[in-house]
């Protein structure tokens, strides 16, 4: 592989690897919290793909004020899933938790596909997202830069929510005990619930940028990116949101990297991802950033 190829191989898995980050840094989140793992997450990133379509195909928004519509109401959906389905279960062991996650991930891509249809609409992609540059032999659109740009920001924005601000200090708290937090005179619930919100309003943008990179939308399209991104954040230590996020870019990177160097195995490049994650956890079985996990979380 000579090194424009690289280059470009590069480009392509810091796009694809940062959607993925996006979605894991909420799986990473809702499991610090709550030691669950959310199936239902992928969904919310096809929600939030299937709103942005919405909203400019439907509506005529702009695309900078689909985001904000889109993103919004992702966070309210993870509220409200969590108010209607995992509140009443707190008390409850894991396995209902886990029951209802994959519940409410079956009701969602069904739902959609009642009411949207079974079949792949074209994502109204625009103009400006659609341009190309070609830098010294490396090509590249304004959407793969922008995604990669945008997680670094949002990652920076999270690390500062949780080690520099109240609300954060409550997160990391409440990872370790829930009814201590309580006894302390912290509403437990409203921060589990802003938990939710914040998780699903990342997987709202990763939606919207898979969908600008990827141009359809369709009730399934959640599953498999889901499971990728959950993969993801194991692979980078699931409690941790820096492993999510390195975990994400790993994803990427091999399943770019499979098909850059055999083109003929690029059918199986989803197996791959599985198959680096079952490496990883043979050799490492906590994640890349997961040793301290018991001590300091996140």
């Amino acid at each position: 592989m000579d090194i424009l190829t690289f280059m470009q191989q590069m480009v392509n898995g810091f796009s694809l690897g940062s959607m993925y980050a996006l979605i894991a840094i909420g799986y990473t989140m809702v499991y610090g919290v709550l030691r669950l793992i959310n199936f239902a997450h992928g969904d919310i990133m096809m929600v939030g793909a299937f709103l942005a379509y919405t909203c400019m195909s439907v509506f005529g928004l702009s695309f900078p004020l689909t985001i904000l519509v889109s993103v919004t109401l992702c966070a309210l959906l993870g509220v409200l899933m969590d108010k209607i389905a995992y509140k009443p279960l707190r008390e409850a062991p894991k396995i209902s938790l886990l029951i209802t996650a994959i519940g409410i991930s079956f009701f969602l891509e069904n739902a959609f596909t009642v009411f949207a249809g079974g079949i792949s609409k074209p994502f109204p992609v625009p103009d400006y997202m659609e341009q190309i540059f070609n830098v010294s032999g490396v090509i590249f659109s304004v959407a793969s830069i922008t995604v990669p740009v945008i997680t670094l920001i949002l990652l920076v924005g999270i690390l500062f929510v949780l080690y520099r601000t109240k609300y954060g200090m409550a997160i990391r708290a409440l990872s370790f005990d829930i009814k201590t937090v309580n006894l302390m005179g912290i509403d437990a619930n409203r921060i589990i619930a802003l938990v939710f919100a914040l998780g699903s309003a990342l997987a709202a943008i990763g939606g919207i940028f898979w969908a600008v990179n990827y141009p359809s939308v369709e009730p399934m399209m959640g599953v498999l990116v889901g499971l990728k991104a959950f993969a993801a954040a194991v692979v980078g230590g699931i409690g941790s949101v820096t492993g999510a996020v390195i975990g994400g870019f790993i994803i990427g990177f091999t399943e770019v990297v499979v098909i850059a160097f055999w083109p003929d195995m690029g059918g199986y490049k989803d197996a791959f991802a599985f198959i680096f994650l079952i490496i990883v956890l043979l050799v490492k079985p906590t994640g890349i950033m997961g040793k301290d996990l018991e001590k300091s979380r996140f």
